[in-house]
């Protein structure tokens, strides 16, 4: 197993599932010969400087790639800025088809992909970058809700500490539920974190529409998400009709009437939610929800996870 290295590279996408497999190797079974996992950190300077300042000593890129069975690629500022032509991207375009298997952490996608690797696959990466990498790779079915995904020999990963979790997959993968499991216990982790990556993004507002009547809707939603917005009591205030505001709101914002007005409601949710202003009930009515399980539901659907546990999690203690 060896770990890409380069300038800029992220310290925990690489020490992360490095502790995940040096803590396999040390609770393999009795009867087994040797550690399951041999890892290696290599790179094409031999040494490289992290994002936070910690300097690596690495073996150099290996000329003969026939032994890697699995490759790591972890992200950071210098994995979205290596180029095609770098020796890095070039070995791994080299290495990956005859490895059994890659896996990308967080931003490392970015290397996948200039090697050629993400072409009609499903991959995530962090939840800020999934625009960039589809726009960059649009043949690619980029996928920001997963921690971890698993798409034939390609694996990837959500944000830093998500290659944690991918590391723990891979484990299991190769040997068992009750290893993972061991190593999560010794990590204090969840051997499957629950929720996905929409809990940890930060609410962002749709696009502002060209339209004077489509803005005039959105910044009615904005001054108060509570109120009656309604698609037909919409289209009234603006003066159109509710068939041409649905269609023309559609084509402005990317999304419908009925989605931007929910996915307003469960950003203000959240805020109160982390400021702890209120209870489930009170925050649910004050967004416009009427019910603290019309709110339970939104938010399954947008963050993944019910308003008690976003408020257990991020909440201001």
């Amino acid at each position: 197993m060896v770990v890409l290295c380069f300038n800029d590279v992220q310290s925990l996408d690489i020490t992360g599932p490095l502790e995940v497999f040096a803590s396999a190797n040390k609770i393999r079974r009795p009867d087994a010969d040797d550690e399951p996992y041999e890892c290696a950190l290599v790179s094409a300077a031999g040494t490289v400087r992290t994002s936070s300042g910690l300097t690596l000593l690495t073996d150099k890129l290996p000329l003969n790639t026939a032994g890697i069975d699995t490759i790591v690629v972890p992200g950071g500022f210098g994995a979205r800025h290596l180029a095609s032509d770098d020796p890095t991207v070039r070995w791994l375009t080299r290495a990956a088809p005859r490895a059994r298997r890659v896996a990308t952490v967080c931003t490392g996608a970015f290397i996948a992909g200039r090697a050629g690797l993400l072409v009609g696959r499903e991959v995530t990466t962090h939840w800020a970058y999934g625009e960039q990498l589809q726009n960059e790779f649009p043949e690619a079915a980029v996928n920001t809700d997963p921690i971890y995904r698993h798409d034939e020999d390609l694996w990837s990963s959500a944000g830093v500490t998500a290659g944690i979790d991918l590391a723990l997959a891979l484990v299991q993968t190769d040997l068992g539920h009750e290893a993972s499991q061991t190593i999560a216990r010794w990590l204090v982790m969840f051997l499957h974190r629950p929720g996905s990556q929409s809990q940890f993004a930060m609410p962002s507002w749709a696009p502002r529409a060209r339209l004077s009547p489509i803005r005039e809707a959105q910044n009615l939603v904005a001054a108060d998400p509570a109120a009656d917005h309604r698609v037909g009591v919409l289209a009234t205030k603006v003066g159109m009709s509710e068939r041409n505001f649905t269609r023309v709101f559609l084509r402005e914002v990317g999304v419908s009437p009925a989605r931007y007005v929910e996915d307003a409601r469960v950003r203000t949710a959240r805020v109160l939610l982390e400021k702890r202003d209120g209870t489930t009930n009170s925050i649910a009515h004050r967004c416009g929800f009427g019910t603290a399980e019309t709110m339970r539901r939104a938010f399954i659907r947008h963050v993944g996870i019910a308003p008690d546990h976003y408020r257990g999690r991020f909440g201001n203690v």
